[in-house]
């Protein structure tokens, strides 16, 4: 089966996504479909969801995979640049340039990989190739991120990000200059229709987003802003920044203009906060810019 679509009846509304693709599609395991939804080749309307959604009546199903493709997550020694870790949680400075987790042409090398070595398990709410993974950063957005080492864990701070009770907040360089010193971007992120590996903001099949960002310096050419987000989109900062004509500086897939060898945009998850699930501890975390971004802002200053 290398294409599939579908059009939810009543008799899979409420059903999890994992559950329905399973029972339509026999010839594989509930685990094999949870690696296909995880890696992004079962969309709900279009969309990337996880295993536990609900599916709806009307929901539009559809999948494209190769037929023989072998998934598989393997424990891998590798540096890690721990920040806090206990028996329920392991926050990590995840570096430029590594992924957080396997994926269509990302199946190893990643911090998930990384992660198994280390603590040998993971909560497995998301499947076998998210464990753990409460929260995800973009592949060239360095900084804060936590994740969780059992399943009672890993719902509490789901619960948070739900309840919004969790605070993230990055750093962003972006191209133009600011003129005021705060603002709230609230607009909705869906799929592009024009371009599926990228986000944008439409109405159609798209999600409510909301990023409040504060001026922290100005340049020549450029800002540096603070951001915090109401909601986690997939690149929500990326988008919300270009849509209102500040794009990230560095970023390849939604920024035209040249920039310095940035390695990726110039987005840097700063500090994070949550309670812990298990004591109740208000945590506070925070990770420092990496090299090359620090460089890159040197330099805007030395422009003027």
């Amino acid at each position: 089966m290398d294409n599939f679509e579908y059009i939810a009846t009543s008799e899979e509304a409420g059903k999890r996504l994992d559950k329905v693709m399973t029972t339509l599609c026999p010839q594989y395991s509930r685990t094999r479909i949870q690696q296909f939804i995880d890696t992004g080749y079962v969309l709900v309307n279009e969309v990337e969801s996880k295993s536990s959604f609900k599916v709806k009546l009307n929901d539009v199903i559809t999948a494209e995979w190769p037929e023989n493709v072998e998934l598989e997550v393997l424990p891998e020694e590798m540096e890690l640049d721990i920040l806090y870790e206990d028996h329920d949680v392991i926050v990590i400075n995840k570096p430029k340039g590594m992924v957080v987790h396997p994926g269509a042409g990302n199946p190893s090398h990643t911090l998930v990989n990384g992660l198994l070595y280390h603590c040998r398990d993971l909560s497995g709410i998301n499947g076998v190739l998210r464990p753990g993974i409460v929260h995800r950063i973009d592949k060239d957005t360095s900084g804060c991120l936590v994740v969780a080492k059992n399943d009672v864990a890993h719902q509490g701070l789901s619960a948070q990000l739900q309840d919004k009770t969790m605070s993230r907040t990055y750093i962003a360089l972006v191209h133009g200059v600011i003129e005021h010193e705060y603002g709230t971007i609230e607009a909705p992120i869906g799929r592009d229709k024009h371009d599926r590996q990228k986000m944008s903001v439409t109405q159609n099949n798209s999600k409510e987003a909301l990023t409040h960002f504060t001026v922290l310096e100005r340049f020549k050419e450029a800002t540096l802003v603070e951001c915090k987000l109401d909601t986690g989109r997939t690149h929500q900062i990326r988008v919300h920044m270009q849509y209102i004509g500040y794009p990230i500086v560095g970023d390849q897939k939604y920024s035209l203009k040249n920039t310095p060898d940035t390695q990726g945009q110039c987005l840097h998850a700063s500090e994070i906060r949550f309670v812990h699930p298990t004591t109740g501890e208000h945590m506070k975390f925070s990770a420092p810019l990496p090299k090359v971004y620090a460089d890159v802002l040197e330099e805007y200053r030395q422009r003027g």
